[in-house]
């Protein structure tokens, strides 16, 4: 039956503004480091309902992100079912196929999955994402003279077929030891989106 997701998109990196790999170019500093969270407003997996839940990973990418082998911890919302977790999973593994198997072909090495609390917030265009208590940013998008800054038909995105708004994160923490990360910094890159995702 596939899946069918609909929701929002919260990414930050450590890049400066804008982030380089979402045209192709390497990434600043060589190696860009992210959070990256989709949350399902509505959606179903093989028939099962995973609507209100959120998938996130944490990403080691060690050059340019078109070439790959990404470095990732999985994290599963734990307020997800053992069966909703598992369908995620199958998702966003690239077993189902579809937009998500495109864009996760380019993760070399899933380090390891988690059951972790997800707090996903988007309010007045402002953006939360708290993965644990190690885990955590604060977005906001830059605003234009016709309203929220946007990329389109980019090279990359996590948000395939969907513009992408560009902005700041004013705060960005990250500690994973299993990825070798501890981050604390504040004023670089940050994209918000929204996304429908389905395979058949």
């Amino acid at each position: 039956m596939g899946y069918k997701l609909e929701g929002k998109l919260l990414e930050v990196c450590d890049c400066n503004i804008l982030c380089p790999c979402w045209v192709g170019e390497d990434p600043d500093g060589d190696t860009c480091n992210t959070i990256i969270a989709w949350h399902i407003d509505q959606g179903a997996v093989n028939g099962l309902d995973v609507s209100g839940l959120t998938v996130a990973v944490t990403a080691h990418i060690p050059g340019n992100i078109m070439e790959g082998n990404w470095r990732v911890v999985m994290y599963v919302d734990d307020q997800s079912s053992e069966q909703q977790a598992d369908a995620l999973l199958s998702v966003y593994k690239g077993e189902l196929g579809g937009p998500v198997a495109d864009l996760v072909k380019l993760i070399g090495d899933v380090v390891a999955v988690e059951r972790a609390p997800i707090e996903f917030k988007v309010l007045d265009g402002k953006g939360t994402i708290r993965i644990g208590s190690d885990i955590s940013a604060e977005l906001q998008p830059f605003e234009g003279p016709t309203g929220t800054s946007t990329l389109s038909d980019t090279v990359f995105s996590t948000v395939p077929g969907a513009p992408a708004y560009v902005g700041k994160a004013s705060d960005y923490k990250m500690k994973q030891p299993l990825l070798g990360l501890d981050i604390d910094m504040q004023g670089h890159n940050a994209i918000q989106g929204q996304f429908l995702f389905e395979a058949q």
